[in-house]
């Protein structure tokens, strides 16, 4: 008999009371505490999900990967470093926010279910956001808008990933995540052609990729509804020290749970060290102005489509398949480095292809991956979105943080207008490294 994967670290979850569903047609538990999931999520909930996955990161990666970028170079042409600054200036304000909305959503009880109405709150803040940013007269009301823009959309997408969590068994686990994963691979590629094609008009580079997300957003709660979750024990009172408390967890109880989060934070700083100053990146190493490099970035992402297509369902299925999980994060993490190297010493077109698309396929693996390994460890599945918040702290602070501390990177040995982006990214791949080593040498519960 082949060893199991998962080593349950969640207490009591063998008695907890409640119905795992395949479908959100379903009303689901009818106990607070709520059970490890057993049966298959259904194809068409698969497919929705999909497609709402594609409608978020489209929403929210079109404006981070080149929108803004366009926005400072029409309000405050040569200062570049003024990216980082609202890029971590709107992730730390989401950072605060949300465990809040993670327990909000845990204690939602309403015929719509507790993380659709989320949805719908993000998507339309993130589409105010947007709206704002279009029409900005100067970088501080940008710098509003985009922290309207990233706590909405982070609002809706973190539903879409707590609901994986509450109803993904762990044999579709990997599947599913590279399925999700893939789609927000794909969205940001498309979103920027489609920025591209309206390139003209700034406040269409914001609004129409934005609409798109709206909608795939908005359908998928009315075609494919999460149920009731009327039925749910009401939850506990929340105080003052509850709330405090969930910004953390329990670091001795739940070992594997704060090796993953320490791994996965090491290594979303590599990762954004290698991917904030994309388009400047592109922009100087190809001697382009900033507004051209769209057609640059939409040609290398289309490239990359396959590589990440690849990355996901390779990382995805294999995983499942071989029920292992954590030599798929550091080969991951080993070809970012190799992804990295190339980048940092690129100066011509075919180069950084090769380099953005080996990146590409390892940031496939490993959110895909790593996503599976979190949905298996969460400690208390009645507070999954609690924990899915404390895991997003691992991607939200780095990002976050990596966009300020890369402004400040580019600078060292800059001489006249050319950035330094060599250091970035060695510092980008060496990060990734040591984040993938310790999610294969910590985590001991995964296979």
């Amino acid at each position: 008999m082949k060893e199991s994967m998962v080593t349950k670290n969640e207490p009591g979850a063998e008695q907890a009371a409640g119905l795992a569903v395949s479908d959100a047609n379903v009303a689901p538990v009818v106990d607070s505490a709520v059970a490890e999931p057993q049966q298959p999520m259904s194809k068409g909930y698969i497919v929705w999900l999909m497609l709402a996955s594609f409608g978020a990161s489209m929403a929210m990666m079109v404006p981070l990967s080149y929108g803004i970028a366009v926005r400072i170079t029409e309000l405050a042409p040569g200062h570049e470093e003024f990216l980082g600054f609202i890029t971590g200036i709107a992730q730390a304000v989401y950072l605060v926010i949300s465990p809040l909305v993670g327990i909000w959503s845990d204690r939602t009880r309403s015929r719509f279910g507790r993380r659709s109405p989320f949805i719908y709150l993000g998507t339309a803040i993130g589409l105010a956001g947007l709206v704002v940013i279009g029409l900005a007269p100067n970088l501080l009301i940008v710098g509003a808008g985009w922290v309207l823009g990233m706590v909405g959309w982070s609002i809706a997408g973190a539903a879409l990933q707590t609901i994986q969590a509450d109803k993904l068994p762990e044999s579709q686990r990997g599947k599913v995540s590279a399925l999700t994963g893939l789609m927000t691979q794909i969205a940001p590629v498309l979103g920027i052609g489609v920025a591209y094609a309206v390139s003209s008009n700034t406040f269409l580079v914001f609004v129409v990729p934005g609409a798109i997300g709206a909608v795939l957003l908005a359908l998928f709660p009315l075609i494919k509804p999460e149920g009731s979750s009327k039925d749910l024990a009401p939850s506990t009172q929340v105080t003052v020290r509850s709330v405090v408390s969930s910004y953390g967890f329990n670091i001795r109880k739940y070992p594997d749970f704060a090796w993953n989060w320490l791994g996965r934070f090491v290594f979303f700083i590599g990762l954004y060290f290698n991917t904030t100053f994309g388009t400047f990146f592109y922009a100087q190493r190809l001697d382009m102005p900033v507004r051209e490099v769209a057609g640059v970035v939409a040609t290398v992402g289309m490239i990359g489509v396959l590589a990440a297509a690849i990355g996901a369902i390779a990382g995805g299925f294999l995983s499942d398949k071989l029920q292992r999980r954590r030599l798929f994060v550091m080969i991951a993490a080993v070809l970012f480095v190799v992804g990295a190297v190339v980048e940092a010493t690129a100066w011509s077109l075919p180069q950084i292809v090769a380099g953005a698309v080996l990146m590409q396929l390892t940031i496939a693996v490993f959110a895909t991956v790593d996503q599976a390994i979190v949905y298996a460890i969460i400690p208390e599945r009645d507070q999954a979105g609690r924990y899915m918040a404390v895991i997003q702290f691992a991607q939200k602070i780095p990002s976050a943080v990596a966009p300020l501390l890369a402004g400040l990177v580019i600078m060292l040995g800059a001489t006249g207008g050319e950035k330094n982006y060599t250091l970035l990214y060695l510092l980008g791949g060496g990060f990734a490294f040591v984040g993938g080593l310790i999610i294969l040498l910590k985590v001991k519960s995964i296979r």
